[in-house]
């Protein structure tokens, strides 16, 4: 039997929840910010938290908050949030009611909560992965990854909850997590609260099974179905079932059957789409009157049952009250925690060694390719909590372009290792490695692959570091590789730039040599904000005539390049620069060598800035150039209309308008679907060297 004062403390806090409810309902002109309420989820939400320890992680949704109240969130905690209020602890006013995230030593870990249906499956799914490969190597971030200060040795073993609704199992996403933690044995508790609606679409319209069901198809994960409430049952099946994975290390989905007592949101109001017959049908299963007739079974009184009810109305109009009195965010805080503060701020260690042996004339130069290779090897000797993952990154294969070969023969299976076909799951499970101090480096195998992977990186990755307030920036290394040449054709060729500029919260790096690689992945690397780095294939061996130049002698072990520094590659001579007859090339990665082989039929008379990182921009350099010489080309490999070339042309025009002598002209690719697979057409669609002299001598000529 379930100790007395743990059902008495579980039926104060659905009392809680329910006076909340009433609360925002009575007061819905200053609750005026959308949300949801946990009404009829409350006994399998306080079950699981309940049996909850500060070494584990929980990643609510957003119908959880009376999870958050049996983790010890206070309703003025959660109301802050609700209102939007600026000393909000989850995100200063930035998010939802129900979004939390958290990390301290009282409580479990909350990685950044999205409003996204589902999408949390695979950044919490990463949480278990991370502290699988921590357990693996004993390692002490496991201690941090506890959010506990008592030795290791006196630590459980953590768990990872993670809470959706029955809906989102439709999402595709939800399955790859499924897929991933089957597979690796994660220790991972699916718990999904399934009220027979998903907004106005009931189950039966959506879904050919639920939950429980569905997850038969995933060998290796085990289940139960539950009255979720019950909170007896609910309590004892999650107890049983959390101890089970905190043993046993295996994941397990728990389907627990709840009613919908609230709206969808407040703004998605029951009437709206519900009948009084389904309400009604729903109301019968109110966890609350059925905790308070077991109460009034085993003896407690009325009168004490009474008096719970009481207080608890009086605690939550006591917290509203003070909530609703609480400040408003500064609006000069809107735009902090954007990233977060990087160590990499100077270019440091040596770009080309001259430790030479006696009588070598000239250290032998790398290729594109080996540098990025070299540098990873040198990182993951260097950071025992780095870890290499992707499509063919590991032992058989180390990458389709071999820019993984022997890693895994060096370092072991369980650091770099092969995925699925998952983009999705690649990309977003690096938001739960990073959560338990992990910093993978991952990749996709070609850009025309990534947009699978987008929904993570615009939806968790991109904002975690902003609606968290600076808790939990996710360090990931994405590689991709990018570009056209020899017959790559439409789904192996693509430049994908522009699509990454417009997400916000992320860097984008794009080297054009081997030097640059190494001296920008270190960077990228020891960076703690997101990092994509776009990889020309056309240079990784420099077999695109005239890309020679592309291999460079290896910088030493400690090289590093700044982000957001860009270069100059080739200088005008002053003469020219005085004269009025000179302009200057903005461009990277392979523009860059078109520009050069453009260059040579106006020897002097062409600067040419590789901007090797395209956010954060090096505006400064940028702009500076142009002043210099009046007279501007933006060289891009992308298509031309609506580029990122485009927008920096209109960016130029306004800050450097009274030193400009021309328009800033911009030349990319034709403006098609994709690249054509023929080589004649693949060359027709791209700049040229050609091409871009006859646009720098229209410039000249201006």
């Amino acid at each position: 039997m379930i100790d007395t004062d743990i059902l008495l403390r579980a039926y104060k806090l659905m009392c809680t929840a329910k006076a909340m409810a009433d609360t925002y309902e009575e007061n819905r002109q200053i609750c005026k910010y959308v949300h949801s309420t946990s009404r009829g989820h409350e006994a399998i939400q306080l079950a699981t938290a309940f049996h909850l320890l500060p070494c584990d992680f929980v990643s609510p949704y957003y119908r959880d908050e009376s999870l958050l109240l049996g983790l010890g969130f206070s309703p003025y905690e959660l109301m802050l949030q609700l209102l939007a209020k600026g000393n909000d602890i989850f995100t200063g006013g930035r998010e939802y009611y129900s979004h939390p995230n958290y990390k301290g030593d009282d409580k479990p870990g909350i990685i950044h909560q999205s409003s996204a249906t589902g999408m949390q499956a695979i950044p919490t799914t990463g949480i278990a992965q991370g502290i699988k490969f921590l357990e693996k190597i004993n390692s002490s971030l496991l201690i941090r990854s506890n959010n506990a200060k008592d030795p290791i040795a006196n630590c459980p073993l953590p768990i990872v909850i993670c809470s959706l609704g029955d809906a989102s199992v439709t999402e595709g996403e939800v399955s790859e997590a499924f897929q991933f933690a089957a597979l690796h044995q994660l220790p991972i508790i699916y718990l999904v609260q399934d009220n027979g609606w998903g907004i106005s679409v009931t189950s039966e319209e959506a879904r050919t099974t639920n939950a429980n069901e569905m997850v038969k198809g995933f060998k290796g994960i085990k289940r139960i179905s539950i009255d979720g409430s019950d909170f007896l049952q609910s309590y004892e099946v999650m107890k049983n079932v959390i101890d089970e994975v905190r043993n046993e290390r295996h994941p397990f989905l728990v389907h627990a059957r709840v009613p919908l007592l609230g709206h969808h949101t407040s703004g998605v109001r029951k009437e709206f789409y519900r009948t009084e017959e389904d309400l009604a049908k729903h109301y019968a299963d109110d966890p609350g009157p059925k905790l308070r007739n077991k109460l009034l079974e085993i003896g407690v009184t009325e009168a004490t049952l009474i008096n719970i009810e009481k207080e608890t109305a009086a605690e939550v109009t006591h917290h509203f009250q003070g909530a609703t009195a609480a400040s408003d965010p500064d609006p000069l805080t809107v735009s902090d925690h954007v990233f977060a503060p990087t160590p990499v701020t100077e270019e440091t260690g040596e770009r080309a060694p001259a430790n030479l042996p006696t009588g070598q004339a000239g250290k032998e130069k790398v290729m594109m390719v080996d540098a990025a290779l070299f540098a990873i090897r040198e990182i993951m000797e260097d950071h025992p909590e780095s870890l290499l993952y992707g499509q063919d990154v590991g032992r058989r294969l180390g990458g389709v372009f071999r820019e993984a070969a022997t890693l895994a023969e060096q370092f072991g299976d369980h650091r770099v290792f092969n995925t699925a076909i998952q983009e999705a799951y690649i990309v977003g499970s690096t938001v739960g490695m990073c959560a338990v101090g992990l910093k993978p480096i991952v990749e996709v195998q070609f850009a025309d692959y990534i947009y699978p992977g987008l929904n993570q990186l615009v939806t968790e990755i991109s904002k975690s570091c902003y609606l968290s307030c600076g808790k939990f920036p996710i360090q990931t290394l994405i590689r991709v590789p990018v570009g056209a040449y020899g017959g790559g054709g439409p789904y192996h060729s693509g430049c994908i730039e522009s699509t990454l500029l417009t997400i916000k919260g992320i860097k984008i790096v794009y080297p054009s040599n081997a030097a640059d690689m190494k001296g920008l992945l270190k960077a990228a690397f020891l960076d703690p904000n997101p990092v994509v780095m776009l990889e020309h294939k056309g240079l990784y061996w420099s077999k695109v005539p005239g890309t020679e130049e592309a291999k460079t002698v290896e910088p030493s072990r400690d090289y590093i390049i700044p982000l957001g520094k860009g270069n100059i590659v080739l200088q005008a001579d002053e003469d020219y620069v005085d004269s009025g007859e000179s302009c200057c090339i903005i461009t990277y990665g392979m523009g860059v060598y078109w520009a050069k082989a453009a260059a040579k039929n106006f020897p002097g008379q062409i600067e040419i800035v590789d901007l090797r990182t395209l956010f954060p921009l090096d505006e400064a350099l940028v702009f500076a150039t142009v002043k210099k010489h009046g007279k501007c080309l933006i060289l891009t490999e992308e298509q031309q209309n609506n580029s990122f070339a485009e927008a920096l042309a209109g960016r130029i025009t306004k800050n450097c308008f009274t030193y400009l002598d021309a328009p800033v002209e911009v030349l990319g690719a034709l403006n098609l679907p994709a690249v054509p697979m023929n080589i004649v057409l693949e060359q027709a669609m791209l700049p040229n060297p050609a091409k871009v002299s006859a646009r720098i001598e229209q410039l000249l000529t201006a």
